[in-house]
């Protein structure tokens, strides 16, 4: 068993009841706990406002252990010492009763990590309390996105936050950035001057980045039809991966320095104004049709649906940073619910040599491409122009990929989840891996452009049925600058 890494801790999870904890936060401390990280006296706090019994409430806990951790990764000693940690506390979160309940089982001078997997709304309150009660100058936060759904209400939760807690020890979640691939990039970028050399507009001809889903929208239509696909998705994820792609080196591997980048590509965003709009921003809304075989229901028939609903379910976005590194390289942005596959990837297309000798008929099979893949099979791939084997072939060309698959390289290695990463970070005061107030505020100021713009102009979402990748003006967004969507059949 590895070395203890962190330090001991009270680790208080609000909101313990809810499917973010169940589904994703206790399987992650579980498994930190089984690889020996977790500090022997840890304990954690499940919170949540459920009355009934506490025994009950750890039952639930423990089943939904059971079903969210892989059957083979069960080991009974680390479930027994696991729930022995465990404790529950019924707590309404804005009001003050429960927390004095918390601070008299809180050891003297002992870390609190206080995650928030609660609505973004009680975050002021849920500080102030932990404030009044003495918690709050020996705590780290842990922040849930979306925080806000536009730039003011963005910077409300969090100046309500900053009343008792300083930037440094706030923990802005965006799980992308705790994937294995997602950290890779950083070592890709900055440990290959293969590849660093040549990151730049000289060599790169454009950029797609692609997080697109199966499924709908599993009972969250509640929130999600407030929010819609660019708030969801675009104004966190995918544009935190963007800026991992096109920020230049940082001076060190601090949190500050690589945010500090981070925030510069955001800031060189082009905005895209109103009339910019139709070439370069598709939504679109996805019908009813098929989805492995079976037939799926279109979002206006979802179940507690709203008929007369125009919230977006899929974006594509051409977007241009105005900056030395990259001017005239678009970057395709492109997310949606009902797509034809779970899929994660970022293509980096590099431009052709600029002298070709080859037979007229294999042009377009010209160009190096490096695809780094997020899900569902972690790894990066080269494709890369070879001569193909045989006495008759002559100088005929094939592509070949130059594979680096996790799974197939580390196979007595298994690759952590996202959130065991970024638990593990936190528990250790490392901020790398976490959004920066200022980064929040950057992505809702463009975000919230093309939003106005939509409004604006009376811009309804284009249908797309279920199963296939999206509107055919997502199509023409990147085939009018004579380009495709990798990988698409």
């Amino acid at each position: 068993m590895p070395s203890i890494t962190v330090e001991s801790c009270t680790f208080a999870l609000f909101g313990a009841l809810g499917d973010l904890a169940l589904r994703k936060l206790f399987p992650a401390l579980y498994q930190l706990d089984r690889a020996g990280l977790l500090h022997a006296d840890t304990r954690i706090f499940a919170l949540a406002r459920d009355n009934g019994e506490a025994q009950q409430h750890l039952a639930c806990i423990a089943e939904h252990l059971l079903r969210y951790v892989p059957a083979n990764e069960v080991d009974k000693a680390v479930l027994q010492r696991f729930q022995a940690r465990l404790s529950y506390l019924t707590m309404d979160f804005l009001q003050a009763d429960g927390y004095d309940a918390l601070a008299e089982q809180v050891g003297t001078g002992e870390r609190v990590i206080a995650y928030f997997a609660t609505p973004a709304s009680v975050y002021g309150g849920i500080c102030a309390n932990l404030a009044r009660v003495g918690l709050a100058e020996r705590a780290r936060v842990v922040l849930e996105k979306p925080i806000g759904h536009d730039l003011l209400s963005s910077r409300a939760v969090n100046d309500a936050v900053a009343e008792y807690f300083p930037e440094t020890r706030i923990y802005r979640i965006d799980h992308y950035l705790g994937k294995e691939t997602v950290q890779n990039l950083i070592a890709l970028r900055f440990a290959n001057s293969l590849f660093e050399s040549q990151w730049n507009q000289n060599h790169i001809s454009h950029v797609e980045i692609t997080v697109a889903e199966k499924v709908g929208i599993e009972g969250r239509w509640g929130y999600f039809d407030q929010a819609g696909q660019l708030r969801d998705m675009i104004q966190n994820h995918l544009l935190q991966l963007l800026c991992l792609i096109a920020m230049d080196p940082p001076s060190e591997l601090s949190a500050d320095s690589i945010r500090d980048e981070k925030v510069k590509v955001l800031k060189a965003l082009e905005p895209i104004t109103a009339a910019q709009l139709s070439r370069q921003v598709v939504r679109g809304q996805y019908v009813a049709g098929s989805s492995d075989g079976k037939a799926v229901p279109g979002y206006l028939q979802e179940e507690n649906s709203n008929t007369q609903s125009d919230t977006e379910t899929f974006v594509a976005i051409r977007a241009d940073i105005r900056n030395w590194r990259w001017a005239g390289v678009p970057f395709y942005l492109r997310t949606g619910k009902r797509m034809a596959e779970k899929m994660s990837q970022i293509v980096i297309h590099f431009k052709e040599t600029p002298h070709y000798i080859f037979a007229p008929e294999q042009r377009q099979l010209i160009g190096n491409k490096l695809i780094i893949r997020l899900q569902p099979d972690e790894g990066i791939a080269l494709q890369v122009m070879t001569k193909d084997q045989g006495l008759d072939k002559g100088m005929q060309l094939r592509s070949h990929a130059l594979q680096l698959n996790f799974s197939d390289t580390y196979r007595s290695a298994r690759i952590p989840d996202a959130y065991e990463r970024l638990l593990l970070e936190v528990m250790r005061g490392n901020q790398n891996l976490f959004v920066r107030k200022d980064e929040i505020e950057c992505a809702w100021l463009w975000c919230d452009q093309l939003i106005a713009g939509w409004k604006q102009l009376g811009d309804a979402p284009k249908p797309y049925a279920a199963g296939t990748w999206g509107p055919m003006g997502s199509i023409a967004l990147i085939t009018r600058d004579g380009r495709s969507w990798y990988g698409d059949l």
